[in-house]
């Protein structure tokens, strides 16, 4: 790498995407963000699925943009699970499915009980998640698409696939399936047993860091990029965002907030003992050889669907945040992780509806909207809380620091709460970890923890975390963990 060099991130998340690029020195690491477009999803007869066409015309879009900057390559995040399936010439057969589809709700069950919880977790170290790809794939069994499939891609390996022409699989995403053998870091014969698949249809497995290909001679065109690779990243979002912590040692845990919470802690091996399957925590792969060791919290979904319900949009966010701030402490909670809140639509309405089954206060009418989005948020602190001390209980690790990053940082309710709740100091920042997390990988293509640590120590001198300290009545904190039999 040269003095500074300039690298391009396509980071496609579930209700937005954008194309950042980066500026990358010494002492330099600075974002600029050329295209941002919407992320709507489409309600089909055959169930929600992505509208992956127009999210490849945004990026090309974006694309072009960032060609004025002169980037040396493109790597591409997007979220986890989701994937498309190409038929023997290599063209789309259909849509892909939304990993919020209905389809799998009784199909996971059906193979849980077949395979065996433990021998599952066992394999591919996975929180129980009802759209996992394994599920996803044993409730297309049968279909007209997969008997047609030659190779299954996933988000962000089909659209590198549509830029190169190349087909593979990257192993951060990878893990996420249920696929793959945590341990051995290859797919899993037991488990594409389990779904139905074929090995054949899964493409060779890439690590974050190397090389997938030019950009096709169509795809330069369109965008105006010359001489441009792609190379793979950490391309689960999650994954990108955790190797874009500023952490300065080893004793942190992380919150990557954005419309999911994924809290845990890096390790540098999974753990698969039956106690941390019965918590529901998830052994995903990270960089540098690196386990994330988190689990899955509603986060800011339910914020957003919130305001949807209302009719707001985020420029009314911080006159309800300040009528949260004001609203009586805990009078109201909720469970963050409980499934009932995971499909769109009249969020306000079920968490009312749990408030009553528990005999707590509702808030009511407009005039309560800031009272509940309170409720939301000291309950997702708390989630935060018994994530991190379960996680830790479960690896024998203590933190030191909790590291929260992505669009959450932003809310400093959500941050200061978080410390309170925890008793630790938040660091808050960046905003931006996904998009500097792959741009990071593309520029240093750490392989081990030595070149982690260093790349991390550039990301923390150049973006200047914000730090929460806690405070407040740490007995208040506990009481209301036990109301909702949380540590």
């Amino acid at each position: 790498m040269s003095s500074h060099d300039v690298f391009a991130a396509v980071d496609l998340g579930a209700s937005s995407g954008r194309v950042v690029v980066g500026r990358v020195g010494p002492d330099a690491f600075d974002l600029t963000e050329v295209h941002r477009f919407a992320n709507r999803p489409l309600r089909l007869p055959s169930g929600l699925h992505w509208d992956i066409g127009g999210l490849y015309r945004e990026i090309l879009d974006g694309l072009r943009a960032a060609a004025a900057h002169g980037p040396r390559s493109v790597g591409i995040d997007t979220w986890a699970v989701d994937y498309g399936l190409l038929d023997a010439t290599g063209a789309l057969l259909g849509l892909p499915h939304h990993y919020r589809d209905t389809r799998t709700d009784a199909v996971a069950p059906a193979v849980v009980e077949k395979v065996g919880a433990a021998e599952l977790y066992a394999a591919n170290g996975l929180q129980f998640l009802p759209f996992n790809t394994v599920f996803q794939l044993a409730a297309a069994r049968g279909g007209a698409q997969p008997a047609a499939a030659d190779t299954l891609l996933l988000i962000p390996d089909l659209i590198g696939y549509w830029l190169t022409g190349e087909r593979g699989a990257e192993v951060t995403n990878a893990s996420t399936t249920g696929l793959l053998d945590v341990t051995t870091r290859k797919w899993s014969a037991p488990m594409l047993a389990a779904a139905g698949v074929e090995p054949s249809l899964l493409p060779p497995l890439r690590v974050p860091g190397s090389r997938i290909g030019p950009l096709l001679p169509e795809a330069a065109e369109q965008t105006g990029l010359s001489g441009v690779e792609v190379r793979a990243v950490a391309s689960h979002d999650t994954a990108s965002a955790v190797a874009g912590i500023p952490a300065r040692s080893e004793r942190f845990g992380y919150v990557s907030c954005g419309t999911w919470s994924l809290a845990g802690l890096e390790l540098p091996a999974p753990v698969l003992t039956e106690a941390a399957r019965e918590a529901n925590f998830t052994n995903e792969l990270g960089v540098a050889g690196t386990t994330r060791f988190l689990r899955n919290i509603m986060g800011l979904w339910l914020v957003q669907e919130c305001l949807r319900d209302w009719g707001l949009t985020d420029a009314a966010l911080p006159g309800l945040l300040a009528e949260a701030a004001a609203a009586p402490a805990f009078a109201s909670l909720i469970d963050a992780g409980d499934a009932r809140y995971m499909p769109p639509g009249a969020m306000p309405e079920r968490i009312a509806a749990h408030l009553r089954e528990t005999g707590q206060p509702v808030p009511e009418g407009p005039e309560g909207r800031g009272a509940l989005l309170r409720c939301v948020l000291e309950s997702l602190a708390l989630a935060h809380r018994d994530t991190l001390r379960r996680a830790c209980a479960l690896a024998d690790r203590e933190i030191e620091v909790v590291h929260l990053v992505g669009g959450g940082a932003r809310n400093e309710l959500l941050c200061q709460w978080t410390a309170d709740a925890l008793g630790l100091p938040v660091e808050a920042g960046p905003v931006e970890a996904t998009a500097i997390g792959n741009i990071a990988v593309q520029s240093h293509a750490p392989d081990s923890p030595e070149d982690l640590a260093h790349l991390r120590a550039l990301i923390h001198r150049t973006q200047g975390p914000r730090r929460y300290e806690p405070s407040g009545d740490r007995a208040s904190w506990d009481a209301a963990a036990a109301r909702l039999g949380l540590r």
